[in-house]
């Protein structure tokens, strides 16, 4: 268990009624799960690949409205080219595989993020997969790819600044989060890290402001739905008093 994640806030049963709307995961360990079993970092990133399929299908069948998890940094692309390769060829498999299965399974996918760096393909591949998610209902899953949150909340500010030289709109919390990737998503009640990291690493930094943690040390590939439940459970005896008194 993390430092977190304390036994007596994972004992008891799931409230199915006390569910976290928007649940985000830092997906790591991916590195040190192949490394542990003498194999590239590439197979771990396709293990994690496997366990976000599993995870996502897990919080659609439980009822969770939004599910977001940090796949790739911008300070990603400092590792090997041929490791940033094996995780866009991974993304690129599972957006096509996505497309064909989102509507069928009842998943709106979208990805957060800056995507002018990415490949024409990839590109193309992303537009395509929001157009077909405007006509879905059901749980919405997010990538956050090429994502960093310094780098999103400078970059709404600048979107701000140029909207109020045009119309003068006041700058207020409610209106400064429609300039960021998430707009329109409720911010994140629940972020899982596993791997035994115990911080948010640039990842959902605006939205995170309220949001419970849960840090665990199981490395991603390992997570399983058992180990997602115990962690809504922590989440459920929270006392979330959001700055006020109960």
């Amino acid at each position: 268990m993390g430092l977190f994640s304390k036994r007596r806030d994972t004992a008891g049963q799931l409230d199915m009624s006390k569910l976290p709307r928007h649940i985000a995961i830092i997906m790591d360990g991916n590195g040190r799960w192949a490394k542990k079993r003498g194999l590239p970092r590439q197979a771990g990133h396709a293990a994690g690949a496997e366990t976000f399929r599993r995870i996502a299908t897990c919080c659609r069948d439980m009822g969770i409205g939004h599910f977001t998890v940090y796949a790739f940094s911008t300070e990603n692309w400092k590792r090997p080219p041929e490791e940033v390769a094996a995780i866009m060829s991974l993304l690129e498999k599972y957006l096509h595989e996505a497309i064909e299965k989102m509507e069928r399974d009842g998943v709106r996918l979208r990805i957060l993020g800056d995507t002018s760096v990415l490949s024409p393909e990839l590109r193309a591949l992303i537009a395509e997969t929001d157009e077909l998610s405007r006509h879905i209902t059901g749980m919405q899953a997010n990538i956050c790819l090429n994502y960093g949150g310094r780098d999103e909340i400078i970059r709404a500010a600048r979107a701000y600044a140029e909207k109020y030289r045009e119309t003068g709109e006041p700058l207020t919390e409610e209106s400064f989060a429609g300039y960021l990737y998430t707009a329109g998503i409720p911010d994140p009640d629940l972020i899982i890290r596993p791997s035994g990291e115990y911080r948010l690493s640039n990842f959902l930094m605006w939205q995170s402001a309220y949001s419970e943690l849960y840090f665990t040390d199981t490395l991603w590939p390992d997570f399983t739905e058992e180990e997602l439940r115990r962690a809504i459970i922590s989440y459920q005896h929270r006392d979330r008093r959001f700055g006020g008194i109960k």
